[in-house]
């Protein structure tokens, strides 16, 4: 099943805890796993920057928002316990809790006042189902598309010679090609059967990576894609990587798996986002730090 938002995780959140005992939060995470029949691939399902698993963080959302409505408190570090007032709340038989539902509480609407909620609006009944944070890194992301599709068009522009400067830059930055004049020496110098240049996979050079990098509009023909296999395995070569700006069909990322050679295929958008995670043809425009509370601080 699909991971539930954050708003209909409060109700089971809970209940759970209803016997007035003091739970860990880490434990409340896996019982309610279980409770919510959440496969193994939906624990594992992260959040778009990768930091934390999609569900634990949607777990502790729900968690600061009852203890922010006075329904859940916490006495230590990564405990919770129900409060009186949460047993209360279970006692009406609530059909689902709402950030709508939460507004009713006095605590609960001084906090709302006082923080913008992501994706929702004071006077709005409409309600988001995704965290604060969520709605941050889903926009991060949207941004990244946005640029990576215009990072893209700039590089259909560049001249071939600008293109394979590129390449070498980004196998570089990537940490791949030992120093750049090594590189340079190697990089697009071959044209020996459908390989365009050779890159150290590491700064010993103890193994050679193969390159093929074609500016192209066109989707690249799987033939392309066997030749440039078919020149591996004449060179002896094991490792290569093929970089196009434009696509692959299917069929060709079925060939590069299936084979016994280790290729990888880097479609443009691909290749956009490589240069955008290595800071290459990009720069900073705004950074925006999200900071949480020390707890060490005030613990120690």
């Amino acid at each position: 099943m699909a991971i539930p938002d954050y708003q209909t995780i409060m109700l089971p959140l809970l209940k759970v805890v209803a016997d007035g005992k003091e739970y860990r939060i880490r434990d409340l995470i896996e019982i309610l796993s279980t409770e919510l029949d959440l496969l193994p691939d939906d624990r594992r399902e992260m959040l778009p920057s990768g930091t934390q698993p999609l569900f634990d963080n949607r777990v502790s959302w729900a968690n600061t928002y009852l203890k922010k409505a006075g329904l859940l408190h916490s006495s230590k570090r990564g405990y919770v316990q129900i409060t009186e007032q949460g047993k209360k709340v279970l006692s009406s038989n609530p059909k689902k809790i709402t950030t709508v539902f939460l507004k009713k509480f006095e605590p609960f609407q001084h906090f709302f006042s006082n923080a913008t909620l992501a994706g929702e609006e004071e006077s709005s009944e409409s309600e988001s189902d995704k965290t604060p944070e969520e709605e941050l890194e889903n926009a991060w992301k949207s941004l990244n598309k946005t640029l990576a599709s215009e990072l893209l068009d700039k590089v259909k522009e560049i001249s071939p010679a600008k293109f394979e400067q590129l390449v070498l830059d980004l196998l570089l930055s990537m940490g791949y090609g030992g120093s750049r004049q090594e590189a340079g020496n190697l990089v697009g110098r071959t044209g020996d059967g459908g390989i365009d240049g050779i890159i150290n996979e590491d700064r010993l050079g103890l193994d050679k990576i193969y390159l093929q990098a074609k500016r192209w509009e066109n989707t690249v023909a799987i033939k392309e894609v066997r030749d440039f296999a078919g020149a591996l395995l004449a060179q002896k070569a094991r490792k290569g990587v093929f970089i196009t700006t434009s696509d692959f069909p299917k069929s060709a990322y079925e060939f590069a798996h299936d084979i016994d050679r280790n290729i990888v295929l880097i479609n443009g958008i691909r290749l956009a986002e490589l240069m955008i995670e290595f800071k290459m043809g990009v720069s900073v425009k705004e950074t925006y730090q999200v900071k949480e509370i020390d707890s060490d601080y005030f613990d120690g």
